[in-house]
């Protein structure tokens, strides 16, 4: 497994970066300023990242977690240990699809972060989470069978994030 520092976690890498207080600035040194903006200060431990674009950054996949809601071009402070930066390459499946059916959350995590789940190519597991969501949000494409929604909801999205078959090909088993 490769090793991540202040020299490389820029580098194709994908990682969850977790919401912190702002005020870190304040009393640290920032090491490093994007053109885009983007703040960077660098600790033994991993990295801390003040940013007002998160997801999709240059060629890598960082996210930033948060229990609020956060609004798009907003600043915000994320920090990362550097064992949190995997490679990221779409020449190797390396996520799994997660779903909270109480909440109706979708999200993919990488697969070093949990072991024995099916994975998936990077895009197409956002594809699949996009699909999920519909799934989750709009019963229209239930209308048609005589099962318990939310039980055929979670038999259908159980199914798709455990296997490569298409969305059509498990909603026509089920038919």
């Amino acid at each position: 497994m490769k090793t991540y520092n202040k020299t490389n976690f820029f580098k194709l890498t994908f990682c969850d970066f977790n919401k912190v207080n702002q005020e870190f600035f304040d009393e640290n040194q920032v090491h490093f300023k994007s053109k885009a903006g983007s703040q960077y200060s660098y600790t033994e431990e991993g990295v801390y990242r003040f940013s007002n674009h998160w997801g999709r950054v240059a060629n890598c996949r960082w996210r930033l977690l948060s229990k609020e809601k956060l609004k798009s071009q907003n600043y915000y402070l994320g920090f990362a240990k550097w064992t949190d930066f995997y490679a990221l390459n779409e020449t190797e499946k390396q996520f799994y699809i997660s779903v909270d059916f109480e909440n109706k959350l979708v999200d993919f995590h990488h697969k070093g972060t949990k072991e024995g789940v099916f994975v998936f190519y990077a895009e197409s597991a956002q594809k699949r989470g996009v699909e999920i969501r519909k799934l989750l949000s709009d019963h229209k494409w239930a209308n048609y069978f005589e099962t318990d929604i939310e039980e055929l909801q979670r038999n259908i999205i159980s199914e798709y994030i455990n296997s490569n078959k298409t969305l059509q090909e498990i909603k026509r088993s089920f038919s």
